[in-house]
Formats: C-alpha cells, structure tokens, sequence
C-alpha cells in the first residue's frame, strides 16, 4: 500500500476559534497533516504557545510590538519557527510553494486579501471567512476558475450543503443548482440568544449577553453577528456564490437546536440533511481530508436525547440585518460588501458600548442608502469600496 504524501497546512487565523478547532483536528492526524505556518492579528501570547506545540517554519503576525515580543519568547525556548510581520507575510505564507492546504479563518475584510492570495496560486482553501465572498464574491469566484484552485467551505451551513450535494462535486461553482437537480437551499440558523426576547427589550441588551450564543462558541464579533442574524444574512450571500444558486434558492429556516446544519431541497421532492453536534471540528475534518473522511473528535450525536427538532420563519421586525442583508443579496454588485463594511464598524462600536444593540441596522441601512452600488472591476476597488462605506459608518455613528 503506497504511503500518503503528508500534507502541509497554513493557517490563517490561528488564535480565533476556527484556527484553535483547526489545531484540534490537525494534532489527531500527524501521519497527515505537518504545520506550515500559523497566523495571528495581536495575540501573541496564544500563538506563542502553538508554535512552541507545533513548530511550524512561520508565524506571522499583525502588531510590531507584538511581532518582537513573539520573536523573543520563541528564542529564549529555542524554537526556529521564523517571526513575519504584517499583511505581505500573510499573502506570503498563503500562497509559499510549500503550502498545500490553506485555512482561511481570519475574521472581516482583513481576510480577503491572503485568501485571494492563496486562490491565486492555486492552494486548496478551507474557507471559513465568508466576506471574502461576501465582498468580492465575483472576482473570487472567478480566479478559484482561473488558478483551478480547490474551495471548500467551512461554515457549518455551507458545509452541511456541500455534503448533502449530488457526488460532492470539487466544480460545484461552474455547476449551478439545476445541474445537480436541486430546487431549492434550506439554510439553518439557530436565531441566537434573542430569539424570544421581547422586542422592546433589544434596545437593552448588553455585549455579554449578545456575545452568549446558545449553541456554539464563537468569537465576539460572530457572535453578535449571529445574535442580530447578520450572520445569516452573510451566509446566504456566500451561499449564493458557493454554488451559484440565485437568492431566490436560498430560504433561512430558524432551528433552534442546532443539530441540522443546513439542508438541500432536489425537484423530485427530495430534502436531504445533514445533521451533527455543534462543534465547528466537523466541517473542518470533513474539508480537510475531503474525498475522504477522518476522525475529528467530536462526539457521536445521541438523536434520542436530541428528541425534537424545530423549525419557523424569521422574524424580519426582531431580525432587521437578515432583510437588509437579502436586500443587499439582491442588488449583489458592491452592495454585499457595503452592508459588511457597515456590519464591522457597529459591532465594533456596539461592543465598545457606544450605541445600542438596535441600532447596529440602523447604521447598516443608513450606509447603504448614502453609498452608490457599482459593478466592481478590480479588488482594488472592492477595498476602496469597503474603505467608503466604514467612514460613512463612523459618520453615522457620529450622528446618533
């Protein structure tokens, strides 16, 4: 029996919780998987720790200061792993000869250049950072074509999808939905930790308790994109691109549960699901070793104690981001990408409890009635796109 080529991994985003999940799945396979590179914005202390665990020949990082406090720790325990700094590095790694597998788990914008990077040269790429498509989903898609890139979604919902596809086709982007005798995609959303809260009191909610997901552990900004279905509404955007599906053929289920992930609807009447416990280590080990399957760690899924699934609509007045995100779907051009320059300044400004919960679809929609949605041409103007949208955030913020 010939022996399996090991394959070697960049991570984009190695401290987040997809990039620590990532490192789980990674460490059960050694006879796989090698550790080519490991990324960070500014936590150094954390990366420190994982180069240490898995010496891998590049840490890259995103603060100076952070670079050479990284750099000294890693020297006084003697690990070669070599320090980069900046968002060149990260394009560097993503894209090295020697990088087999890319995972694209750096949170926002900040993650579509090193994604494209690694598309470009032609890298297999586990996308876990859906604004890469949700701010340039043609240009991306398109050199995914170009470079005969692999793309493999991360995201529990495109991933339950993708599973649940006829033959798990690697070319479902040049495909379409009719191809493959799909009708329609049921995309599952928990509705987060206000979905029966009563309304009058989102204006009240606080960042501990939007950051408090019922079902998944996440990081604060997902969370609260979660908590306002934002999330979802980015989901469907990407799903679209994923697999070439129209927003029409995308409907959000509520499932509060969490235990179906997302489910596909074929012509013949057909509805096939893909269940599991909501632990992200699934997709990541199906993506990983896709054709194939390899243990992920995460426990079997006990369906009796599940007991009951439910399922409703979403409420549009209770989850204003989902409509402005399907408007936004909609009107595709550069609008996705203004509703999510706008998403990640009110977050931020929302975690930093300097406007309310309610008012983070406020801002969206103000930014998306100044802002003009063009056809993009270039990343370069998908980025000066993004760039004009988070200053009329800032503007509006001001304004409150």
């Amino acid at each position: 029996m010939m022996q399996r080529a090991i394959q070697s991994v960049t991570v984009l985003g190695a401290t987040g919780s997809i990039g620590i999940s990532t490192l789980d799945v990674l460490a059960r396979h050694p006879e796989r998987y090698s550790i080519f590179a490991l990324t960070a914005d500014c936590k150094w202390q954390l990366l420190a720790v994982q180069c240490l665990q898995y010496h891998p020949r590049y840490a890259v990082i995103n603060n100076e200061a952070a670079a050479k406090l990284l750099a000294s720790e890693l020297r006084e325990h003697g690990c070669k792993t070599e320090v980069l700094l900046g968002v060149e590095a990260l394009a560097q790694v993503a894209a090295h000869a020697d990088t087999d597998v890319v995972m694209a788990a750096i949170v926002g914008a900040a993650g579509l250049l090193p994604t494209l990077a690694a598309v470009n040269a032609g890298k297999k790429v586990l996308l876990a950072n859906k604004e890469a498509l949700v701010m340039a989903g043609g240009l991306f898609t398109r050199a995914v074509t170009e470079h005969k890139a692999t793309l493999l979604p991360i995201d529990s919902e495109h991933n339950a999808i993708f599973q649940c596809l006829p033959n798990h086709r690697a070319d479902y982007l040049a495909q379409g939905l009719v191809s493959s005798g799909v009708r329609k995609i049921l995309l599952t959303g928990s509705g987060g930790p206000f979905r029966t809260l009563p309304l009058a009191d989102l204006k009240h909610v606080t960042p501990e308790q939007a950051c408090a997901h019922p079902n998944w552990s996440m990081g604060k900004k997902i969370s609260v994109d979660s908590a306002t279905m934002l999330n979802k509404g980015l989901e469907l955007i990407e799903a679209c691109w994923l697999f070439n599906a129209r927003p029409e053929q995308v409907q959000v289920v509520i499932h509060p549960q969490s235990v179906i992930h997302s489910m596909v609807e074929f012509v013949d009447g057909s509805v096939l699901a893909q269940l599991g416990n909501p632990d992200m280590r699934t997709p990541i080990a199906h993506a990983l070793a896709w054709p194939e399957r390899i243990e992920s760690g995460v426990a079997s899924l006990d369906i009796i104690a599940t007991a009951r699934l439910d399922f409703s609509a979403p409420d549009y007045e209770r989850f204003p981001c989902l409509r402005l995100a399907l408007q936004a779907a909609q009107r595709s051009a550069t609008a996705p990408a203004i509703l999510n320059a706008a998403n990640e300044v009110a977050v931020a400004a929302f975690l930093n409890s300097n406007i309310r919960f309610d008012q983070i679809a406020q801002i969206i929609d103000e930014v998306l009635q100044r802002q003009d949605v063009v056809e993009p041409d270039s990343i370069a103007q998908v980025i000066a796109t993004d760039q004009t949208a988070r200053q009329l955030a800032h503007a509006v913020i001001e304004g409150l």
